[in-house]
């Protein structure tokens, strides 16, 4: 066992009196160390309960005979970091998850790690963690929050932020936006809508690291507490196998990821953190791929924000295992790949019923033939840009319009709430990359006010920053290369008229290569002044294209 490293032998008797020290019996240091990275924290909601679902992990794993360690992760909450420096906090602890974990993991020889996350980061950077180390290892979240219920609707974070841009637009009453405050986000868990951290949780199921019901089983049912358990039971059968994430984690694994991230319509954030999580296991994934496997891959779901279904009803719809057997029957996926269940995918999703083909649309009855998520490119993206096409009002999926051009997300949102912005127009947003923000913001303030102020089907956002999974409308992201590099985005002036075709994958602004050559011969970079570990992510941050991973030294 790699655990025999500090426990066994003379020289690892000053190890022994510190397992002592912990209250641990002889017995114990006999079995396999199990670490469990518990996640839990008292200031994101969906990470308040994890302490119950480590205690049953724990359980578990001493059934099946292990010896269970609990240490931390770190979590931010992207909602409550939202349209604020705290945003710049975000995408930037993925990195530190992952290397904190591997530190923990390594520094006390743990034989196997049950994951805990719950939130947007927190997942892929545990992933990384787990494709870095590998070392058996099984995934099991928090769970998703119930949908909220407002004036007889079911209802999600993101209709909080939109109620707020209702509210400026004068729609809303200051009692109006108090009810959603109050009703939208009813229990603990991650936010009810098929946004970053339901995706990630979602995903991990397809990419084999995660149990049957891991993306969708409701924070606040019993049944998460059964997984948990039967997680830490499965670590100690994967340990006994010698099951591993890289065995796992596959090209293949990542293929099928993908085309289940098109049925479901998940984040675009999936866009970032699917190439970083693969670039740990040793697998490239372009970009370009994306679009391939959308063009065959039907979208099956219209999640909140892009329908008016929530992570509790896919779930009672059969899960992820169901979307995976509806995309079976058209051989879209690779079922020979191993899972944590000791199991192929394809053993796996026999048998797993659609229960509900209003949540789940039948593979012969999609919402759109194609995915949910389209990758650009043009004269103004020309290393790509990507959108959530699932989330797309039809009307403008082909649109140009004017550009109103800001260099932060504060501006654009004084512009839009203060009434500047009418229809038709394309909003930029720029300096807000993985360099240039520095940490790549989420922009849902702005999309948000767009839509409360009944825009979202007539203006369209484009951004080197990105997006909440919470957005909705024309919103382009990860615009690479960004501005801070001298990407095009970066010489876009007022006025200029900017051409959308999602269909078509092209994101173009309609100036000569001539003009776009002069603007860049006068152009002075826009820095920002940062220190600490901004400033040292700013200095090895690689573009959104590449998954904002670090560059290796």
């Amino acid at each position: 066992m790699r655990s025999d490293a500090v426990k066994t032998g003379m020289q690892q008797a000053p190890h022994r009196s510190l397992f002592n020290a912990l209250g641990m019996t002889e017995e114990e240091l006999k079995k396999p160390l199990v670490g469990i990275v518990s996640s839990y924290n008292e200031i994101v909601p969906g990470h308040m309960n994890i302490d119950k679902i480590a205690n049953a992990v724990k359980l578990g794993v001493a059934m099946a005979g292990g010896t269970p360690v609990m240490f931390p992760a770190i979590a931010v909450c992207d909602g409550i970091a939202m349209g604020h420096t705290g945003m710049k906090y975000s995408l930037v602890t993925r990195d530190l998850i992952a290397d904190s974990t591997e530190c923990m993991a390594l520094a006390h020889q743990f034989d196997a790690l049950v994951m805990i996350p719950n939130c947007d980061k927190n997942v892929p950077g545990l992933l990384m963690a787990a494709a870095r180390l590998n070392i058996p290892t099984v995934f099991v979240s928090g769970g998703p929050m119930l949908a909220g219920h407002v004036k007889g609707s079911k209802t999600s974070l993101s209709s909080m932020f939109e109620a707020v841009g209702s509210y400026a637009a004068g729609k809303f009453t200051e009692e109006d936006v108090k009810d959603f405050e109050q009703h939208a986000c009813p229990t603990c868990g991650s936010c009810s809508g098929m946004y970053t951290a339901n995706s990630m949780n979602c995903l991990t199921e397809v990419l084999g690291m995660g149990l049957r019901g891991n993306g969708t089983i409701p924070a606040v049912y019993s049944d998460r507490i059964k997984l948990a358990k039967h997680a830490g039971m499965q670590v100690m059968e994967m340990l006994k196998r010698d099951i591993r994430p890289r065995d796992i984690m596959t090209e293949k694994a990542f293929r099928n990821a993908l085309t289940v991230d098109m049925a479901l319509g998940c984040s675009t954030n999936s866009m970032l953190h699917l190439p970083a999580i693969a670039h740990e296991a040793g697998v490239e994934i372009n970009l370009d791929i994306a679009n391939e496997i959308s063009a065959k891959t039907p979208n099956l779901c219209h999640l909140a924000p892009a329908g008016h279904t929530y992570i509790e009803e896919l779930n009672e719809a059969g899960g992820v295992y169901a979307v995976m057997n509806e995309l079976n029957k058209k051989n879209l996926l690779y079922t020979d790949c191993m899972t944590v269940t000791g199991k192929t995918v394809g053993e796996n999703i026999a048998g797993c019923v659609n229960r509900n083909p209003e949540v789940i649309r039948p593979i012969d009855n999609p919402y759109s033939e194609v995915g949910g998520i389209a990758v650009l490119r043009g004269n103004l993206a020309p290393d790509s840009a990507v959108v959530k096409r699932s989330a797309v009002a039809p009307e403008m999926l082909q649109h140009e319009g004017p550009a109103r051009v800001f260099d932060c997300e504060e501006d654009a949102i004084a512009a839009i709430k203060g009434g500047k912005i009418v229809a038709g127009d394309v909003v930029v947003i720029r300096y807000e990359g993985p360099k240039g923000g520095p940490g790549m913001r989420e922009m849902l303030n702005p999309t948000s006010a767009i839509a409360g102020m009944g825009l979202g089907s007539s203006v369209a956002l484009i951004t080197d920053g990105r997006f909440s999974g919470a957005s909705r409308g024309a919103s382009i992201g990860h615009v690479s290369p960004e501005a801070a590099m001298g990407g095009p985005i970066a010489f876009v002036e007022e006025g200029d008229i900017i051409s959308i075709d999602i269909n078509n994958h092209s994101l173009n602004l309609k100036v000569s290569d001539e003009v776009l050559a002069e603007r860049k011969k006068n152009w002075t970079p826009k820095k920002k002044e940062v220190s600490g570990y901004l400033a040292r992510y700013a200095a090895l941050v690689t573009s959104a294209d590449k998954g904002a991973i670090l560059k290796s030294l």
